[in-house]
């Protein structure tokens, strides 16, 4: 009898998450707060010199971001990011700030104010000026002005004695901003047609007041920038730029759009797909992934966390990663079925045996996520968290989620001799009497032996490897500035550009480069770059110059030769940490033999898509790492589950006695995991197709990166990694004879000990 009740539960528990997300989710897509790659903004790094002999310690490099901030508030920017970084280095990423040329000079200028006399001699500095004692004013002749209220009127009194007393036509007090000791003089600056100096007033009598105004060639906007100036303080250190890169409004806002749209597409088709393949549970399945979606964001929300476009790449990326556990659990149960068990039973050995299986699989990837967020850059930093969550989310989601609701229908009794409803044929199903195993059950794939033709898969991989080595050898990789350092232009219009053109628009600026691309949909977007790093005021003149020319500023992106060898060190780093952690943790789980072969196949994996990279010429940026080891982790994803089954065949076997049990072991665990591991990586195909076909230019080649690692990824699972422990493990017999696969429980005597 249908135990209805547990049908209703279900509706009610579905309806009440439906409401949840519903009446929730515009909130808290409101709260989230987007990176500037998705509402325009930009970031910079700089590294902190000190001043004077001074030590660059905890304590300056905080009086420094408190520095930064002050004059941040004075740009109005909301949430503003600055990070300490190391011993020595700051970040600052202002998401949504519109005069990009002004934030930067605000943040960078030293603003340190100085009253000299024409000798050059300090008679009064910025410590003398009262807190928030600048303004912008108009002068006697209606000109923009600043006005300084001073600390005390008796001191400003004694200076402009000292400089009446020097005489005409020295007695000129010269107000400077940023003076620098033993490179700056009056002497050589008034003889320039617009001299560093802000101001040189003659001083004909002595004045007893504590206001001073400055008057120069001004407009009201450099009159009020400056004033801001003044009030924020001056900076205690020097800063310079090691990195920065920025990006329009308009750029931002068509990449979220974008990839938004590729998303909802690659999503709807997983949807579809699992209940095309998977039935009734597939239909659960779309269930607990909407409301994974929903559960991300909310996570995101909480945290406070920045999403960047890698982000969104992430959270699209992690649909198809969560259908993985689900498809695990589904063909578990679809086994059991098929040996003849209940709906019931099928369904609880089906989700128990699943289990390890998922865990062991996403505890790597979380490991690979967890070394890019160690590693990675911001925008790389945004990406692994946002990874990270997805991982945890599918867990809850697909271990929790989804078998909650299906055991209500489950054990409302209702899906009771309905296997089609799982997708099994009645044609499939054995008769339980037959106590027929999960492990013997007849697939697609048992005419393909696996083992048998391990040489041709080897000679495959050999020569691609071979052919790899060669294109890389010859083309190299076409590293972008991250990694060589220099500047990237990336403009876009809103007709067609040509290379022609692009390069006379620099040319004009003084700027000469061959290195440029032409790319988007209609042939919008131009890329140069350079090998020099441009300074503050050249980007400037770049930004200004083409938001006249095309209507709106190019993203600017520098990164000094330093930094390029850094993010390069770390990226050879993180891939040696994340092999070296699947290793300990693979040997832990399972053993060594399997543990190296599933990281020779990872490494095979990232090879080779660094080999298709240096024959394609893409460039290669800081996400081309993140897409390296995401396909590490999710490769490794995919071998475990073939080694998980492996083990239990070989449980089952107690002992292998020949080589021929070994590949026994293997050709039976490859053809029961093949038909899960290509739903697998379809579903990730989806998303990543999705990414590629419909996303935003920005992460192009990130998503082709990641389609390439999947593909190769999925043949090294199936073809290499466990033949090659086939092989290691064929050694390891010749030398013992047997194998015992069971751990010998140790034997109790129940005679009395003395």
């Amino acid at each position: 009898m249908v135990k209805r009740s547990r049908i209703v539960a279900f509706f009610l528990i579905v309806v009440l998450l439906g409401s949840l997300a519903g009446a929730t989710t515009n909130n808290i897509l409101k709260n989230i707060k987007l990176g500037l790659d998705l509402q325009g903004g930009f970031e910079v790094l700089y590294d902190v010199t000190p001043k004077d002999g001074q030590k660059v310690d905890k304590a300056v490099l905080a009086s420094t971001a408190e520095a930064l901030d002050r004059r941040i508030n004075v740009l109005g920017v909301s949430e503003p990011n600055i990070q300490i970084e190391g011993d020595k280095r700051i970040r600052v990423q202002l998401a949504g700030v519109t005069d990009q040329n002004k934030a930067r000079e605000i943040l960078s200028t030293e603003a340190n104010l100085s009253f000299r006399d024409v000798n050059d001699q300090l008679m009064m500095d910025g410590s003398d000026l009262a807190e928030n004692g600048a303004k912008q004013t108009f002068d006697e002749n209606g000109k923009p002005s600043v006005s300084l209220k001073l600390k005390s009127a008796s001191k400003f009194k004694d200076v402009t004695q000292k400089i009446v007393n020097m005489g005409a036509p020295n007695n000129l007090l010269v107000i400077w901003l940023d003076f620098e000791e033993g490179q700056d003089t009056f002497q050589a600056e008034s003889a320039k047609e617009d001299p560093k100096y802000l101001s040189a007033p003659q001083v004909s009598q002595v004045f007893n007041q504590d206001t001073v105004s400055i008057v120069g060639n001004f407009t009201i906007e450099e009159a009020k920038t400056l004033s801001d100036l003044l009030n924020a303080g001056s900076l205690p250190v020097q800063l310079d730029e090691v990195y920065s890169t920025s990006v329009g409004a308009k750029f931002g806002e068509q990449a979220m759009e974008t990839t938004i749209l590729a998303g909802i597409i690659g999503i709807a088709i997983i949807f579809i797909y699992m209940i095309a393949v998977y039935r009734f549970p597939g239909f659960i399945a779309t269930i607990t992934l909407s409301f994974y979606i929903y559960l991300i964001l909310l996570v995101f929300d909480w945290m406070n966390g920045v999403l960047t476009l890698p982000g969104i790449a992430a959270l699209i990326l992690g649909v198809g990663m969560a259908v993985d556990a689900n498809i695990i659990t589904y063909e578990r149960i679809r086994e059991e079925i098929k040996v003849g068990r209940t709906i019931k039973s099928a369904f609880q050995a089906g989700e128990k045996n699943s289990l390890s299986t998922i865990f062991d699989a996403n505890i790597t990837t979380i490991l690979a996520a967890a070394v890019l967020f160690m590693y990675g850059t911001s925008s790389v930093k945004g990406f692994a968290t946002m990874l990270i969550i997805s991982i945890l989310a599918s867990f809850i989601t697909a271990v929790y989620g989804t078998r909650l609701l299906m055991g209500l229908w489950v054990h409302s009794k209702a899906l009771n001799k309905k296997p089609g409803w799982f997708g099994v044929k009645k044609s499939e199903i054995k008769n339980i009497a037959e106590n027929y195993d999960t492990l013997d059950l007849p697939t697609k794939f048992d005419k393909f032996d696996f083992v048998g033709n391990r040489k041709k898969f080897f000679i495959l991989s050999a020569v691609l490897i071979a052919v790899g080595i060669i294109v890389v050898s010859i083309f190299r990789l076409n590293l972008g500035i991250d990694f060589v350092s220099g500047t990237r232009i990336e403009q876009q219009a809103s007709e067609p550009i040509t290379k022609e053109k692009f390069q006379a628009e620099l040319s004009a600026l003084g700027i000469e480069t061959d290195d440029i691309v032409i790319s988007g949909d209609n042939k919008e977007i131009g890329v140069a770059r350079l090998k020099d790093v441009l300074t503050k005021d050249e980007i400037a003149e770049v930004k200004t110059h083409f938001h006249e020319e095309f209507g709106q500023g190019p993203n600017v992106s520098t990164v000094s030769p330093t930094v390029g060898k850094e993010l390069a060190k770390n990226a050879l780093k993180a891939l040696a940490i994340a092999s070296v952690g699947i290793i300990i943790y693979v040997t832990i789980r399972f053993e060594i033999k399997m543990a190296i072969p599933a990281v020779l196949a990872l490494l095979h994996d990232a090879f080779f898509i660094i080999a298709v990279f240096s024959f394609t010429r893409l460039e290669v940026d800081i996400t081309f790492i993140a897409a390296v080891l995401t396909v590490v982790g999710y490769s490794i994803n995919d071998t475990i589950v073939t080694f998980d089954r492996m083990r239990e065949n070989m449980q089952k076997k107690n002992k292998l006695k020949s080589f021929e049990d070994i590949a026994d072991v293997v050709n039976k665990s490859l053809r029961q995991t093949l038909g899960r591991s290509v739903n697998t990586v379809l579903t990730v195909v989806f998303t990543v197709v999705a990414l590629l076909v419909f996303g935003s230019e920005s992460i192009r080649n990130f998503s082709f990166a990641l389609l390439i690692g999947l593909i190769a990824g999925t043949y090294s699972s199936i073809f290499l990694a466990a033949q090659i422990w086939a092989v290691w493990k064929g050694k390891e017999l010749k030398e013992k004879g047997v194998i015992n696969t069971v751990k010998e429980k140790r034997k109790v005597s129940d005679e009395p000990q003395v």
